[in-house]
């Protein structure tokens, strides 16, 4: 009995570490991403393959594998329609490129599902991965705030341009305040549920102390979607988290200090936070001119724009992940004398659906999501269920929440960061909502 405990615990360590090193593995990059994922997925069919076929599928599963099914059918069926109409883009892609591609796509499919059992069965202990979320977040924080008075950070990378964007450990890839929207907001919820008498002492200190640290980052790093999107997420916190809006007053407080300190102190700050307030006034005056192609318009509602001539082309099943910005050169009313070059991608997770699955995977891509909210945040605040008392679920419900949220200009869908995010975070989610006993296993 001791030696079948000591392997149970000895399973769950190793588990609770791959999941604790993802945080790090997006510091790292794509190929670390991919190889932490696929160790994770092999290593628990191999351990438990007598039983995770075996877990009981339910509706929301069930649209997941219908729109994971539906990429690969959509890359098969473009492969031929891309050979038979445009032979030439189908070679310079290599033979069944998008087929393969989608095949490819399908490793987060099982990452959803090792997910959900490992969780649902507790074979992992989510606290290794709530500090690491802690630690990395604090360390691309403080690698920002090394760049901005260096002019490099720790690795070498140097300020671009004239430090309106800093890259931290990203270097050129400016994505920083990304992943710090990403991952901080665990950070408030590490120390209360592995620490709870010292976090009763201390939490009224260090959570304004975080808070501080992350708003200062993100604002540094330049990403000004990221910091409207974690002040978001904070704040629909507050609202449906009692325990949390004493916290909510003295968050306002603190970020409307360090913004205007920082505004007020830096010019390329303001600059680029009035460039962004400007944006949005030029995309309002088009919106109601209706003049999308004009001269002054923003690229970014030119991307939008481009869509939905592009999504005409196969608005049933789609043209095909990552087909985009070939489609969307050969729609109909393309203006052949604008210089506008199409993007790889529309810049939102919705509209890039649309046209790379279709009418069918937009659909499914909306069940899913709806599916998930009743399962978690409906369940939470509006029913009475176990799950109420759920603390750990808290920071997954609300960023998930933030990350489909529609009216954001986003990354690809299909890439690697935003795929694995999106599944970790739905696969954790659907786990810890289908433990035993935790709510009613009736959608």
């Amino acid at each position: 009995m001791y030696l079948f405990s000591n392997l149970q615990n000895i399973k769950s360590n190793y588990f609770s570490f791959l999941i604790s090193l993802l945080p790090i593995s997006f510091i790292a990059g794509n190929m670390i991403i991919n190889i932490n994922v696929i160790i994770l997925i092999l290593s628990c069919l191999i351990i438990y393959w007598k039983n995770i076929f075996k877990i009981q599928y339910f509706f929301l599963d069930k649209v997941i594998i219908v729109f994971f099914m539906l990429i690969v059918l959509t890359g098969i069926y473009n492969d031929f329609s891309l050979y038979t109409n445009y032979n030439e883009f189908y070679s310079y892609r290599g033979k069944f490129g998008t087929t393969i591609k989608s095949v490819f796509f399908l490793k987060y499919l099982f990452l959803y599902f090792v997910l959900r059992f490992l969780i649902e069965n507790k074979n992992i202990n989510l606290n290794f991965f709530l500090i690491t979320c802690l630690l990395s977040s604090l360390f691309v924080c403080f690698d920002i705030f090394y760049q901005y008075v260096n002019g490099k950070d720790i690795f070498g990378f140097e300020t671009i341009g004239r430090g309106r964007r800093l890259g931290g450990p990203f270097g050129d890839e400016l994505i920083a305040g990304g992943y710090i929207q990403r991952f901080s907001l665990f950070s408030f919820f590490a120390l209360p549920i592995m620490f709870s008498d010292f976090s009763k002492k201390f939490s009224k200190y260090l959570i304004p102390i975080f808070f501080s640290i992350f708003v200062c980052g993100l604002i540094l790093s330049g990403n000004r979607m990221p910091l409207l999107l974690f002040v978001l997420a904070v704040s629909l916190i507050a609202i449906f988290q009692k325990q949390t809006r004493k916290f909510f007053i003295p968050f306002i407080f603190i970020f409307s200090v360090i913004f205007l300190v920082l505004y007020n102190s830096n010019n390329e700050i303001r600059t680029h936070f009035l460039g962004f307030q400007d944006k949005i006034v030029k995309m309002a005056i088009a919106i109601t001119k209706q003049d999308i192609d004009g001269d002054k318009t923003p690229q970014y509602l030119k991307e939008f724009s481009t869509f939905y001539d592009t999504w005409l082309m196969n608005k049933y099943i789609g043209g095909g992940i990552k087909n985009f910005r070939f489609y969307c050169h050969e729609r109909k009313n393309i203006d052949k004398d604008n210089k506008f070059i199409c993007n790889m991608h529309p810049h939102n997770y919705y509209l890039e659906i649309l046209t790379e699955t279709g009418l069918v995977g937009f659909v499914s891509v909306l069940v899913m999501f709806i599916s998930v909210l009743y399962l978690t945040f409906i369940k939470k605040y509006f029913y009475l269920s176990k799950l109420n008392d759920d603390i750990l679920v808290i920071p997954f419900i609300f960023l998930f929440i933030v990350e489909v949220f529609p009216l954001k200009s986003t990354g690809s869908f299909f890439t690697t960061g935003n795929a694995t995010y999106l599944f970790l975070i739905i696969g954790i989610l659907i786990g810890l909502t289908r433990k035993k006993n935790s709510i009613e296993n009736k959608l």
